[in-house]
């Protein structure tokens, strides 16, 4: 499941006039962290998953990444933010779900337990206190988390999954960039007048004119005259400027365009492949899974807007968490995979 993360949620996000008729106070029990209608998420749940995550972090960059500070921001805070934006979506897709009477099989409901039976066996005592978890809390963060990915596969259900090549189809090219712009150091750009344009567009059909000779090196008027940060590009439809994609989809192997002018200045391509099989087909899966992202985000923010939140911001505020090495906690997600996705 890929979708998009409402973090506003939690901060009144999106017109109340629609709102389900649950009022909710904001006396929160003393592990709560925060309410959805009749959803709520407590201090066990954000446990488990800023330590699946916070795991993860650490062993790819050690524990000193924590102390680093990232501009008045530390990671920690980060993750913070993240977990609480997904526990918030898990909640509200589990209320979408309720809508949709969507509701998990008996056999659904027993790899829940399979699931939070082995994430617990996973767990020394030491983890099980740090995480304040037990198997039914467990289990049902297991029963959620499906739900959710229930919810998501029914409203994405009818997006079509077949893309033709031609749609989907992936080139690669080489460039010569001449800009038509000055940038600072802060990256704030200027714009050539007229006449500097002229003069970079003389230029660019004069380098043009080399690169269609005979014997020309088209790598070596790259390194002499290219002023782009990059000379070589992988991309299918709709990922590159109008005028350039159009210029460069329409070049057979080894073929080299006309100068093209775009927003950044003169370019002038040369094809290197008019179809990567392989980036073809990895393309027709993005093009899918961006549909779906696009169609699940349009029935869950027209849903959200008529929810009720509330924060529990001085438990949240004062919320901390141990970056021990010598706990060692279970990853949420794997335990997941490996009942749900590889057992069938």
């Amino acid at each position: 499941m890929s979708v998009a993360l409402c973090s506003t949620l939690l901060t009144g996000c999106g017109d109340k006039s629609d709102a389900t008729e649950i009022v909710l106070t904001t006396d929160f029990n003393d592990d709560e962290i925060f309410r959805i209608d009749s959803q709520s998420c407590t201090v066990p749940e954000v446990n488990i998953y800023m330590y699946t995550s916070k795991d993860q972090y650490q062993n790819i960059f050690g524990s000193e990444i924590w102390e680093q500070d990232l501009g008045g921001t530390t990671l920690m805070d980060e993750l913070k933010d993240i977990t609480l934006a997904r526990l918030a979506q898990i909640k509200a897709m589990n209320l979408l779900g309720e809508e949709r009477q969507i509701e998990l099989s008996d056999s659904e409901k027993e790899k829940a337990k399979e699931a939070a039976k082995e994430f617990m066996a996973g767990l020394d005592p030491s983890a099980i206190a740090l995480l304040g978890v037990n198997e039914e809390l467990v289990e049902n963060m297991y029963a959620q988390y499906l739900m959710a990915e229930k919810v998501y596969d029914d409203i994405t259900a009818d997006v079509n999954p077949e893309i033709s090549d031609d749609e989907a189809r992936t080139i690669k090219v080489k460039q010569i960039l001449l800009k038509t712009y000055e940038e600072d150091e802060n990256g704030n750009r200027t714009e050539f007048d007229t006449d500097r344009r002229n003069e970079v567009y003389k230029k660019a059909l004069k380098i043009h004119s080399k690169a269609m000779a005979e014997d020309a090196d088209f790598d070596a008027l790259i390194n002499e005259y290219n002023q782009g940060d990059e000379w070589e590009y992988t991309f299918g439809k709709g990922d590159m400027p109008q005028a350039y994609e159009e210029a460069a989809f329409n070049l057979d192997k080894d073929e080299i365009s006309n100068v093209v002018q775009t927003d950044y200045g003169y370019h002038i391509i040369k094809c290197i492949s008019n179809f990567d099989k392989d980036e073809t087909d990895a393309n027709k899966a993005r093009i899918v899974a961006k549909r779906k992202k696009e169609a699940f985000s349009k029935v869950y923010e027209d849903f959200i807007r008529t929810l009720h939140s509330s924060l529990n911001e001085e438990l949240w505020d004062k919320l901390e968490f141990e970056v021990k090495d010598e706990i060692e906690t279970v990853n949420f997600f794997d335990v997941y995979n490996s009942v749900f996705k590889s057992k069938g």
